[in-house]
């Protein structure tokens, strides 16, 4: 009857696993299952508990972190929130200095401030978001054109 609480014990680690999805419990219900054989095959506590923590330790220590490196995701993670802002362009809207200032960016209005302490960047200008400081957008001139924006004309040569 001892197989029975092992089992128990393996549908209690799996329930868990299923929250946390960190591999850790369910390397843990896989040695709850051997302990549960162990206690099948009529091993005494003492062997179930055994058997039960050698296969938790290897599969902890060998079989997790290759699950953990297969399942990783290749590439690079995508920003979201306000950190999915930081280079993007904007346009200023009410001047903008190290003190403050308004610049439209995605379509909203935000508060900003000019990134380099002596920068004065007038209504119109072409920005590039470098940072966001709580709900503040911290520009700096754009060194591209921003989307939608005529293309400077050439200076003449004298």
């Amino acid at each position: 009857m001892a197989w029975l609480w092992w089992v128990v014990a393996a549908f209690v680690l799996g329930g868990l696993e299923l929250f946390t999805l960190d591999l850790v419990f369910g390397t843990l219900v896989v040695a709850a299952l051997a302990g549960a054989g162990v206690a099948l095959a009529g091993g005494d506590f003492t062997a179930q508990a055994v058997t039960a923590s050698v296969v938790a330790v290897a599969l902890l220590a060998v079989v997790r972190p290759l699950l953990i490196r297969r399942l990783h995701v290749e590439g690079r993670m995508v920003p979201t929130g306000t950190a999915a802002h930081v280079g993007r362009p904007a346009r200023v809207l009410v001047e903008v200095t190290e003190l403050g200032g308004r610049v439209k960016l995605a379509g909203e209005e935000w508060s900003a401030r000019a990134a380099e302490p002596a920068d004065v960047l007038p209504p119109g200008t072409a920005v590039e978001v470098v940072a966001i400081d709580g709900a503040t957008a911290v520009v700096a001139r754009s060194t591209s054109p921003a989307p939608g924006s005529a293309p400077a004309p050439p200076e003449e040569s004298r």
